[in-house]
């Protein structure tokens, strides 16, 4: 449906384009032969003969409004759609102030389309409405021209959720990076400690190395701290041993020192 759409937007277009170029001799003002004979050649579809043609014109009165507007239906059909819209865009207060308002309107968006700014031409063939109701064709290329927008907003509205989910995946992906290099700093620091502490107390050397896990990592080292909390307990273990040891030798001295005195 969007490619006969899109077929029937041009060809209908393509006609329009003949008629006005004819039509424009109308308005000529310094030399009408000039123009006259570019409208001969559109109509033969010599486009490159037209565009000469026209631009003779215009050397003799660059404000004429038939020799320009011709010119732009002209660069149209050679494709040169962005060359076309400069000049239409030029000629706006002029044409919109003439009997071809209409006309300029619908040819504005016959361009915008040609470059794919469907909001541009969607705007143009709605006013092109509002001065010609009747004009069936800018109807049905203002429908295909407003359907063409909605899908390029869509694909817009996609893009922007897809880029939106890249970048916070690309931010998670930083946070967990920062997180795994402090990891890795705060492992390079233990190490450097216990190497520091290896030098300061050589008998830790003699130590034997940790042992690998079976997932091919290592236990941890003790830190110094947790070494002193470690034999701080082993040494109150020791001494709650020893006082419980004397309070069962002192128990066993006061029962023979019973048996002894009965």
């Amino acid at each position: 449906m969007q490619a006969g759409g899109n077929m029937m937007i041009y060809r209908i277009l393509g006609y329009l384009i003949v008629f006005l170029a004819s039509a424009g001799a109308v308005y000529a003002q310094p030399d009408r032969r000039d123009v006259r004979k570019g409208n001969r050649d559109f109509r033969k579809e010599e486009w490159k003969s037209a565009e000469i043609d026209y631009r003779k014109a215009l050397v003799k009165d660059s404000s004429s409004l038939a020799a320009n507007y011709n010119l732009a239906n002209t660069l149209y059909k050679m494709g040169d759609a962005e060359q076309s819209a400069r000049i239409y865009d030029s000629l706006k207060d002029s044409a919109l102030d003439s009997e071809i308002a209409a006309d300029w309107h619908y040819n504005r968006g016959n361009a915008a389309s040609a470059m794919k700014d469907w909001q541009a031409a969607v705007d143009a063939y709605r006013q092109a409405l509002l001065l010609n109701p009747s004009d069936m064709d800018a109807k049905e290329n203002y429908i295909y021209a407003r359907e063409m927008l909605k899908d390029q907003q869509n694909r817009q509205n996609q893009d922007n959720q897809q880029d939106s989910k890249d970048q916070d995946n690309r931010q998670n992906n930083n946070g967990q990076q920062n997180q795994d290099n402090q990891d890795d700093q705060q492992n390079r620091n233990d190490s450097n400690q216990q190497d520091e502490n290896d030098r300061q107390n050589p008998q830790n050397q003699d130590k034997p190395q940790p042992q690998q896990d079976g997932n091919g990592g290592s236990e941890p080292r003790i830190t110094p701290q947790a070494a002193q909390q470690m034999l701080q307990a082993i040494q109150a273990k020791e001494k709650e041993t020893q006082e419980k040891v004397k309070k069962e030798k002192a128990e066993i001295l006061k029962s023979r020192q019973k048996e002894k005195n009965w």
